[in-house]
Order: C-alpha cells, then sequence, then structure tokens
C-alpha cells in the first residue's frame, strides 16, 4: 500500500454521497493519494484500521436513520472495542435535507464513532444541505489538502 493511502467510504440511498465520493476519489488521486472508494454496504469495519486516512462522506435517511447501505458497517463500527481506529486520521461530510428535524444525523453519528473507537478528526465535520453542489468539492480539496500533510506512520 501507498505511503499516501486514503479511503473513501460512502453511504447513500439515491446515489448523492457515491457521486460526491467519485468526485474525492479523483481529486485524491492527482493529489497523489493511493485512493480506495469503497460502498458502505460492502466494507468490513476492521480493515478501516488498514488506512491511515479516511473521509466518510454519508447521507441521512428518513428520519435521521443511516442509509440502507451503511447501517451494517455502522453497528460493526459501534461495535469496535476500544480505540481501534486509532492512528486513523478522519474527516466526515454529512448530507441531508433541513427540512428535516434530524438533519445531517447519519454524519454527526458517524463523526462520533469514530473519534470514539480512537479515530483522530483532521477537518471539522461539513453538513450539507440539498443545494451542496458549491461547498462539497471545496470542504473535499481543503480536507485532502491537509490529509496530505499528514506523515506516514502517524
Amino acid at each position: 500500500m501507498s505511503d499516501k493511502n486514503i479511503l473513501i467510504l460512502y453511504g447513500t440511498e439515491t446515489g448523492n454521497a457515491k457521486a460526491l465520493g467519485e468526485d474525492a476519489e479523483i481529486m485524491a488521486s492527482k493529489m497523489g493519494f493511493e485512493a480506495k472508494l469503497e460502498d458502505m454496504e460492502y466494507f468490513e469495519a476492521g480493515d478501516i484500521s488498514d488506512y491511515e486516512r479516511l473521509l466518510i462522506i454519508c447521507s441521512t435517511w428518513g428520519d435521521g436513520e443511516q442509509p440502507y447501505s451503511a447501517q451494517d458497517l455502522y453497528d460493526s463500527v459501534s461495535s469496535l472495542s476500544g480505540e481501534a481506529l486509532k492512528g486513523v486520521n478522519f474527516s466526515v461530510l454529512a448530507l441531508g435535507d433541513t427540512s428535516y428535524e434530524l438533519f445531517c444525523e447519519s454524519g454527526k453519528e458517524w463523526d462520533k464513532v469514530i473519534e470514539e473507537k480512537g479515530g483522530t478528526r483532521v477537518k471539522d465535520r461539513v453538513d450539507l444541505d440539498t443545494d451542496y453542489d458549491d461547498y462539497a468539492d471545496d470542504w473535499i480539496m481543503d480536507t485532502l489538502d491537509l490529509m496530505f500533510q499528514i506523515p506516514t506512520g502517524e
């Protein structure tokens, strides 16, 4: 694995988080990262610690629920012991709709659980409404810049 590996996990119902994940993967690759984009539905919690850098891009579904594709991984990460994600530098991009009471709840839950399991937040979570296009790319670039500065093995 490259010295500059980054895992981009997305959880989505309608495809918006996947599209942003694809954008992030392209941007990361252009910066020299070895980027791996994965659907949360097919990723194992224990494999997250193989990466020093992690971007979570997750939408919120219904009344604050995880997307179907994200629920099992979220439950698995929640049940990891102690600081199982120590050494993982992360940031979360949350998608939601302000017309719902629990705006961006899934992203908030991911942000909290990754930190609880020992992850180090590199950039504060951003909560984006349905008109996210102008903000998402800027957040991704800023976050990748910060991630790139993390020395390998830190």
